[in-house]
């Protein structure tokens, strides 16, 4: 899986404009005098000071991460952190993020893009990037039953992930699952990736406002779910492969009971033992004869 960010100091280049405006950026700015003006000295570094991280900070990259962060203060938040704009007024979003970040007591810094690179680590971050406290999976011993309108009770979807380790497919998963309405993500909590940054930047955000949930019993969750009446679905790309459980496409499903969809690993899919759970495994065909190596959507 992907670990948690553990990165390196960043190095900052130097200049009077680098967090200007905050008490973080004064700090900053008397650092620099310890070390040598640009143009001065020898190697990559010898424009750098170093930024010192929050102990056990990570930092969220982009604008919805970032915006949805500060809107939901669901994690800790210790520095927000933009680009500089040199003879304008930047960006209208960038410059609601800082009153918004204001308002709740954290500290702005503007810096170069070159700076933000640095603290992302070279991913795209729009000239935004937010240091703040992991987010960590939600128990489901704290979980609270949705409320549910009348006649909606048989309507219920929960999706489950079973050692999804890629951080842009978790990603991916999380913002169409927030989109499509699916009331609650379980993961496994073992061999699955972490809710990272880079989760959070390929969820769009939706990472920021949805709580992700996560089971070290998944069997025991899913025949605990059964015994109360829910539906349990697999999902798999090569239906010739499953044989103990009746494979349908998704075009020919209908459920009219609470249902768990539950998708498999990156690599070798749902687990024998899961599957053997599943009361059906959905398939979607494709649209076309696939080359070899591309077996699924």
């Amino acid at each position: 899986g992907a670990p948690r960010s553990r990165d390196p100091p960043a190095s900052l280049p130097q200049g009077p404009e680098a967090g200007r405006g905050s008490r973080t950026g004064r700090e900053l700015l008397r650092a620099q005098q310890d070390f040598p003006r640009a143009g001065k000295g020898k190697g990559p570094g010898r424009n750098a000071v170093t930024l010192e991280r929050t102990k056990g900070s990570e930092i969220l990259f982009g604008m919805a991460p970032c915006w949805l962060a500060l809107a939901r203060e669901r994690r800790a938040l210790f520095r927000l952190f933009l680009k500089e704009q040199r003879g304008g007024s930047g960006r209208p979003l960038r410059a609601e993020l800082a009153l918004q970040a204001a308002a709740r007591g954290v500290p702005v810094l503007h810096l170069p893009g070159r700076a933000l690179d640095a603290l992302c680590r070279g991913r795209p971050h729009q000239g935004v990037c937010l240091e703040a406290a992991p987010l960590p999976f939600r128990s489901l011993r704290d979980a609270e039953e949705p409320r549910r309108g009348d006649g909606e009770s048989g309507r219920r979807l929960w999706l489950v992930l079973e050692h999804i380790q890629d951080p842009m497919n978790m990603g991916a998963l999380l913002r169409a699952a927030y989109f499509l309405g699916v009331d609650r993500v379980v993961a496994t909590h073992s061999n699955s990736c972490p809710l990272t940054p880079i989760v959070s930047k390929a969820s769009a955000g939706a990472m920021e406002v949805f709580d992700v949930y996560s089971t070290d019993d998944l069997q025991g969750f899913l025949k605990a779910k059964i015994a109360e009446g829910w539906e349990v679905v697999g999902t798999v790309s090569r239906p010739e492969e499953v044989e103990d459980v009746p494979v349908i496409s998704c075009s020919e499903f209908q459920w009219d009971k609470p249902l768990i969809v539950v998708i498999g690993s990156e690599g070798e899919g749902l687990s024998l033992e899961t599957q053997l759970q599943c009361h059906r495994m959905l398939s979607i065909p494709p649209g076309r004869a696939l080359h070899p190596g591309i077996d699924s959507l």
